[in-house]
Order: structure tokens, then C-alpha cells, then sequence
């Protein structure tokens, strides 16, 4: 099995709408990125996977499911319109609420297999999900306003748990049981981690993942297999001089270089789990730019440029230019 860049489709704003959201410190690296897992040396059988911050978020605990009870909305329309359009076999949704029954996103999903704008259904018969850290409370005032019960005062940023959750959608069956998730690992038991000595940051109950890290094994044709490595790191912004979401931002990256090059690292239940040499895709919204913005861009820059996530065989143009 190969991997191959397919390129990706930007879904990003106007240049003009991009000024703002940089200097709101809003930027994302894209929004939907394409690449493809070659099961076989001769091209006959390809599986296209995507990434897309669909932003399917609401300012309240079931809102979303609400819209798509009423049977959606523009937004959520034009969503589902642009995964049918586009069609991959394997996307993980960046910032989709969850809740714990996962009723918004099987709502999702449904709403795909209805045609919308003039867009051939699509059925993703495989999916997963797990509680995000967004909302979930620490139970310390980390921002300093007098409670503790507020969306900064939580373990990642969120009006409620659950809010700007991730989900993977799939053509292919996912062995649930070998998903290995890393949402309670501690930011200070991460190897060479840089967190701020700062009181927003609390040693003893302070996560890393600010929503999640998955590692997801998917069942490709002819039985290959493959991981997807999922995540959405904090935006390197909305902080002060201590540099509270950069360094997280730069942590939640490092954790994947980590995991690539074998360190063993505490999963979620206790085991001590490390990538395997299988296949892999990295997916995800980073928040962070190897060239601009405001993170750390040697983090970025070192996980681009890591041994297991080079392409072999660029076959877009943009792919074989950046080879």
C-alpha cells in the first residue's frame, strides 16, 4: 500500500475576509484536504480521504440536532452539498457538536443520503466519534473572572461539552476496538512539552488535546489497512504574552511526532501505546501555517517534513511541485 497527495480543494474566505480572520488570529492551514491510500501498486483502487472544518457548531447543547430534526438548515445544506460533491470515502468533520447518544451527527449523516442542491447522495454506513475536551470543566477559575464555570475555564475551550467536536466518516469499515485516543493525557506527561508557567495552566488536571487525538484503523479493500490520525489543536491566538494556546497549539502537533517516531505515550484506559508501521494519513485542522500567522512554526514544520508523512507519488500539480 502507497501513499498519495491528491491535493485539496480551499475552502477558506475572500482575501478580503482573510485579513480580518488574520488579524483575529482565525486563520486555518485549509479547510478541505484530499489525499488517497493506493491499495494496490496498479492504480485500480483508490480511497480519497478528506478533512473539513465544516463548522457545524452551535452556541448551546443541542442546537444542532434541533436544525437537523427541522431538517437542516442553508448552512448545514451546503455542507452536505460540498461532501457530495467532492465525495471522499474517508472525512473526518472538524467542529461538528457532540452530544453523548451521537443523535446530531447520526442526523448528519442521514442528511447526506438525501440529495441537497442537486448533489448525488452519499452513504457513509461506517463512522466514529468521541467526547471532545471542549466544555469540559476543570473546576478551577482559569481565566481569573471569579467562577469557574465558563468556556475558558475548561479543559478546551467551549460554551458546552461537546461543542466543536470531530467526527470520521466512512465507505470502509473502522475496527472500533483498535481506535487508541490520547484525550486524557496530561499536557505535562508529554516528552519535552512547553506548557506556560502561568495559573490558566494547572499541572495536576490541565489536558494536552484541547479537543482530541485519535488513531483510527480503517479496513481499506483487499483488507489493507490504514490509520487516520485525528486531531484539531487549539489556535495559536486569543492568549496573552504567556502564550498559553501557541504552546498548546505546538503540543498538540509534537504529540504526533512523538507518536510517528515510537515513543510510547499514555493512551486513554492506561496502556502505553505507539504508531505501529502501518500506513498513515495525518488529517485535521492544525491552526497552524509552516511560512505565516502567529504559532510556532517549527512545530508544524517538523511534522510536515516527518519521514512517515512524505509522499511518494505526488500526482497533482501542487502535489509534485512541493515534492
Amino acid at each position: 500500500m502507497e501513499f498519495c497527495a491528491l491535493g485539496y480543494f480551499d475552502a477558506r474566505p475572500s482575501d478580503a475576509e482573510n485579513r480580518v480572520a488574520h488579524r483575529q488570529g482565525a486563520y486555518r492551514l485549509i479547510a478541505l484536504l484530499l489525499a488517497c491510500w493506493v491499495v494496490a501498486p496498479a492504480l485500480a483502487e483508490t480511497v480519497r480521504v478528506a478533512t473539513f472544518n465544516a463548522s457545524l457548531t452551535r452556541g448551546g447543547a443541542g442546537l444542532l440536532l434541533a436544525d437537523l430534526e427541522r431538517g437542516g438548515s442553508e448552512k448545514v445544506d451546503r455542507v452536505a452539498a460540498i461532501l457530495q460533491t467532492v465525495r471522499p470515502d474517508i472525512v473526518l468533520l472538524n467542529e461538528i457538536d457532540h452530544d453523548p447518544e451521537g443523535r446530531a451527527l447520526a442526523a448528519f449523516v442521514a442528511h447526506l443520503g438525501v440529495s441537497q442542491m442537486g448533489a448525488d447522495p452519499i452513504l457513509y454506513p461506517y463512522v466514529f466519534t468521541a467526547p471532545p475536551n471542549t466544555g469540559v470543566l476543570t473546576g478551577f477559575d482559569l481565566d481569573g473572572d471569579g467562577d469557574a464555570f465558563g468556556p475558558r475555564d475548561a479543559q478546551g475551550y467551549g460554551r458546552f461539552p461537546g461543542q466543536y467536536g470531530m467526527a470520521l466518516l466512512s465507505r470502509f469499515p473502522i475496527e472500533q476496538d483498535a481506535v487508541v485516543t490520547f484525550g486524557t493525557l496530561l499536557w505535562q506527561d508529554l516528552p519535552g512539552a512547553i506548557p506556560p508557567d502561568h495559573p490558566k495552566y494547572r499541572p495536576s488536571v490541565k489536558r494536552l488535546s484541547s479537543k482530541g487525538h485519535w488513531d483510527v484503523l480503517v479496513v481499506l479493500p483487499r483488507r489493507a489497512r490504514g490509520h487516520l490520525l485525528a486531531s484539531h489543536p487549539a489556535p495559536p491566538v486569543f492568549d496573552g504574552p504567556e502564550d498559553f494556546n501557541g504552546r498548546r497549539n505546538h503540543d498538540e502537533m509534537r504529540l504526533w511526532e512523538l507518536y510517528l517516531d515510537g515513543f510510547e505515550l499514555p493512551a486513554d484506559g492506561g496502556d502505553m501505546r505507539s504508531a505501529g508501521d502501518a500506513p498513515v494519513i495525518l488529517l485535521g485542522d492544525l491552526n497552524a501555517d509552516p511560512e505565516d500567522g502567529d504559532g510556532r512554526r517549527e512545530a508544524i514544520r517538523q511534522l510536515l517534513a516527518h519521514p512517515r508523512l512524505q509522499d511518494p507519488m505526488p500526482m497533482s500539480v501542487g502535489g509534485a511541485a512541493a515534492a
